[in-house]
């Protein structure tokens, strides 16, 4: 089911100005984009996405050929599965978070959710009110903690860690789904391996 995006070849055109005496105007050299720098991703996770093939594919011929269909597997994150019982699901999760940051990912990158018990990071926000906590997701500068109800509410990032630490089946298979469309590159899912296998069976 992991999909690694395969790295868009660019070509670029070499092609000079014409300078044939036809009567017909022809268009200069057009410019070609500089090529964007990657974002530095970990060094073993996975590999950050990337998000140049639009921009320096060349120029098609006008017709209904180009709609969105190559951004679908492109887009497509990995799914890396770490098994652990519900109770320790939260350590694993913090385990993973601690391994991405250790090789390399920006703590911005990273947003963690919950299915039972709230992380004690976002219960400890939110005793300071919801403005202030969501106003620190939105700042993106560090890892994010938040609960499965929250999750319509969060942005998307490169990575999503999912601890499945608790609460109703119908949480989790509702949670999985989402998390895999917030995730830009990676979905980590710490728990019961059984139990995921069948939730990922069941929402994705």
């Amino acid at each position: 089911m992991p999909l690694i995006p395969e790295e868009p070849q660019i070509h670029e055109s070499a092609q000079g100005p014409r300078t044939a005496p036809t009567p017909r105007p022809v268009p200069g050299p057009r410019p070609a984009a500089p090529p964007r720098p990657g974002r530095p991703g970990p060094a073993r996770p996975a590999p950050p996405v990337q998000r140049t093939p639009r921009e320096s594919a060349p120029a098609a011929e006008p017709g209904p050929k180009a709609p969105a269909v190559p951004s679908t597997s492109a887009a497509q994150p990995q799914i890396q599965l770490v098994p652990a019982p519900a109770d320790g699901a939260l350590d694993a999760a913090e385990e993973a978070v601690d391994l991405l940051l250790d090789t390399g990912r920006a703590p911005g990158d990273i947003l963690v959710i919950t299915t039972g018990q709230p992380h004690p990071w976002a219960a400890h926000e939110l005793s300071f009110g919801e403005n202030a906590y969501w106003a620190q997701h939105d700042a993106g500068d560090d890892v994010f903690y938040a609960d499965a109800s929250a999750l319509d509410r969060a942005a998307a990032r490169p990575v999503v860690v999912v601890a499945v630490n608790g609460g109703a089946d119908e949480t989790a298979t509702t949670v999985l789904p989402l998390a895999l469309r917030r995730a830009a590159a990676l979905l980590i899912v710490c728990g019961d391996p059984q139990r995921v296998n069948a939730l990922l069976g069941a929402g994705v």
